[in-house]
């Protein structure tokens, strides 16, 4: 195998970028615990739509989807991404009402409404899973580095990806990891908005393309309503997912919350479509197009080399490949954070670290985390699996108790921590039973969120009943909130 020159050179020029920025940026805003851990609340509408999207956006959804579109599923290829799109809809609702928390986690708000031992579980189960996600991820952006320089062996290319996130991650928290999110996702979204025109152009425009393809290529339910409609999963992972809330978090006020969530739901619908049509129109120009692999996985990089000019290529290669690694740094830095925000204290650590210790201690942790994570993805464990349990097992039990417990004001501390029991047992039973994949027409996750919905609702119903008082509240109060800014403030 040949070293591909032009993507490994923005790829080396790119983490050469963010290893600066992570630098500058600990130099320059990294002031107190918050800067580090969400940004000092302040980013504003489009750091934290492009944020929220990159996160959703790497490989699987770019060179994955053409793939997918050139192969069985057609043109119905596109909901693997628009459902994730639509699912950020939703999910807008929501948001002003994680800002409103002024948390840093989520084990922190279900704390509040149910108790350490409910904080402490979900905590564990976020951990559990981001160490997963980190080592999928470093196993494949390893993977990715050794396809691009085959002479290095592999395990020396997951080494050197990991040391890279490590000294990105530790460097500049969660504002370094944002602005890498805004140009990574900034370069892929404007190099394919480019590449997707050219490329249907020099085949003679749509209906060219689409008078080549078989009927069953255009048909948009192709993949079956059951696995559309399976996608819609998105929104219990997204509800859920540390990452995606700490990027609410981040926000400068609840309104930016809101409007990101809707912007980030147009960015994510337009990376559904480019490679989709990219993908049908190599299934449709595949006699022009040599070395064009027989299941089109390589069937986007193909047909945009052939007819995109060659900086476009190269720029949309190496942007899939820093997505992958930054996608580890995002995780990292959740897992870390929750270990010392809520693991630490809540498991009888000293209850109040100074900003120094927590930032130190934060560091530390992303270092040591990130060793094992390396280690765990020097074992080979499947990157698909990995990931499947992880997305399932830190949000079917805990979606109840966070998403309902901001929108419930009247529930009760018991329904809380059932709910969360509950879901855990019946993801961990269907991920058992159906082997991972869907069993009695429901995926492991949904599964486990309907559970921890049922169990919550049913639990309220009963002790509104019996005249159980409600859980505290997950929002602070306005005098909390004005210390909080203060001390916030005084920090920095």
């Amino acid at each position: 195998m040949e070293i591909q020159i032009l993507p490994l050179i923005i790829v080396v020029a790119y983490l050469v970028g963010m290893l600066t920025v992570g630098a500058v940026v600990s130099k320059v805003q990294i002031k107190n615990a918050k800067d580090y851990m969400v940004a000092g609340r302040r980013m504003g509408l489009f750091m934290v739509a492009f944020s929220l999207s990159a996160n959703n956006i790497g490989g699987g959804c770019t060179t994955g989807l053409a793939q997918k579109a050139f192969g069985d599923w057609g043109l119905s290829a596109v909901w693997y991404v628009l459902a994730a799109s639509i699912a950020m809809i939703p999910l807008a609702y929501f948001a002003p009402k994680i800002r409103k928390t002024m948390a840093v986690t989520i084990p922190e708000v279900v704390g509040r409404r149910f108790g350490k031992f409910s904080s402490n579980f979900t905590a564990i189960l976020s951990v559990l899973s981001l160490f997963c996600l980190t080592s999928s991820q470093i196993a494949a952006s390893g993977g990715v580095i050794n396809a691009l320089i085959p002479s290095i062996p592999l395990n020396v290319c997951l080494i050197f990806a990991g040391i890279v996130i490590i000294l990105y991650t530790t460097m500049g928290g969660m504002i370094a990891d944002q602005i890498s999110d805004l140009v990574q996702f900034g370069i892929i979204l404007v190099g394919l908005a480019i590449a997707t025109p050219i490329v249907l152009n020099h085949a003679g425009g749509w209906s060219a393309i689409s008078a080549a393809l078989p009927g069953e290529k255009l048909n948009l339910t192709q993949i079956g309503w059951a696995s559309i409609i399976g996608y819609f999963n998105y929104f219990c992972t997204f509800l859920a997912g540390p990452e995606m809330v700490s990027r609410f978090e981040t926000a400068k006020d609840e309104k930016t919350a809101k409007n990101a969530a809707f912007v980030s739901a147009i960015l994510m619908a337009a990376m559904s479509i480019f490679p989709t049509l990219l993908g049908l129109a190599a299934f449709a120009l595949q006699d022009q197009l040599p070395g064009l692999a027989e299941n089109g996985s390589n069937a986007m990089m193909i047909v945009t080399g052939h007819y995109a000019p060659g900086v476009v290529t190269g720029l949309i290669s190496a942007a899939i490949i820093c997505a992958t690694m930054s996608s580890a740094d995002s995780n990292l830095l959740c897992m870390s954070t929750m270990i010392i925000n809520d693991l630490y204290t809540g498991l009888g650590g000293k209850k109040q670290l100074t900003d120094k210790q927590t930032i130190f201690y934060t560091r530390a942790c992303n270092v040591l985390s990130a060793v094992v994570a390396i280690l765990i993805s020097l074992a080979g464990v499947s990157i698909v699996a990995m990931n499947t349990f992880a997305f399932g097992i830190r949000c079917a039990g805990p979606f109840a108790a966070y998403g309902l417990g901001l929108a419930v004001p009247k529930a009760t501390k018991n329904s809380g921590i059932i709910s969360i029991i509950c879901g855990t047992i019946a993801f961990v039973v269907w991920q058992i039973v159906g082997g991972g994949g869907t069993w009695m027409f429901l995926m492991p996750v949904v599964a486990g969120c309907l559970v921890s919905t049922i169990s919550f609702f049913v639990v309220n119903w009963i002790e509104w009943g019996r005249g159980v008082a409600p859980a505290p509240s997950a929002y602070l109060t306005d005098e909390e909130v004005a210390r909080k800014i203060a001390e916030e403030s005084a920090g920095r």
